[in-house]
């Protein structure tokens, strides 16, 4: 690639792109919803924060200074990520509050992204964290869902026109922010109608990360729970705020 491809490239990057129409915004969130509430198509769709669930784990563990062993993904839409260094102090508690966290944060970053045009960047960088989480996939399952998802996003950054993309990139951000709320959700009615063990086998039979927080930090399991909700759904007011154009 010679200087001036590079240069067009890196211009394509990082460079806005043309605002998408209102109806469109109204359009892909409408659609993203109907993933969330629609429990068969959730079922399929939760795949997607698992992803951002357990790369959550994973980042945040490596940028706090653990080993990262692996990262597994199941059919049934749950996942693990293992990681080594200390059992108690700061890390942990990150590495462990970062799961349900991660969808909403990731889809308020992408919004702000979006308001800011930068639709390409948006595309191309969730390819770069797809391919960099690819490495640490223990499964074959795992692989198939992050190689097809990454494909995903590199056909249409590549291929499709800007008002493909921008529906893409749209629907994609208003997944992760309104699919991000429902699993504390889940886990909290899980706890309810079935107590503690019910909610570990969820979490593949190990402690749920609110109970693991509160083994870490003494602080009740409920009020990390509580702490989940607000992220979630102040993360989804942030960011359908940006995406609105309010």
């Amino acid at each position: 690639m010679d200087v001036t491809n590079a240069a067009e490239l890196w211009d394509r990057v990082v460079g806005s792109q043309p605002e998408p129409s209102p109806w469109l915004v109204a359009v892909t969130g409408v659609l993203a919803l109907s993933l969330v509430v629609h429990r068969p198509a959730w079922l399929l769709a939760r795949n997607a924060i698992t992803i951002a669930h357990e790369g959550g784990h994973g980042l945040v563990a490596l940028l706090s200074g653990r080993r990262l062993d692996g990262i597994r993904l199941h059919s049934d839409t749950s996942g693990l990520t293992v990681s080594r260094g200390r059992p108690t102090g700061i890390g942990m508690i990150l590495t462990a509050a970062a799961g349900y966290t991660a969808p909403s944060l990731l889809g308020l970053g992408g919004a702000w992204l979006l308001a800011e045009d930068h639709i390409t960047a948006l595309l191309w960088g969730a390819t770069g964290l797809l391919l960099v989480m690819l490495v640490m996939i223990r499964n074959a399952y795992g692989v198939l869902t992050v190689v097809v998802t990454g494909a995903a996003f590199l056909l249409v950054s590549w291929l499709t026109g800007p008002e493909v993309q921008a529906a893409f990139a749209y629907g994609v951000v208003w997944f992760l922010l309104l699919g991000g709320v429902r699993p504390p959700f889940e886990l909290q009615r899980k706890r309810r109608s079935y107590g503690r063990r019910r909610a570990s086998a969820a979490a593949g039979g190990t402690d749920s990360d609110p109970d693991q927080l509160a083994r870490l930090t003494g602080v009740p399991a409920t009020v990390w729970l509580l702490f989940f909700h607000v992220v979630t759904l102040s993360s989804l007011i942030g960011g359908g705020t940006w995406l609105l154009g309010l």
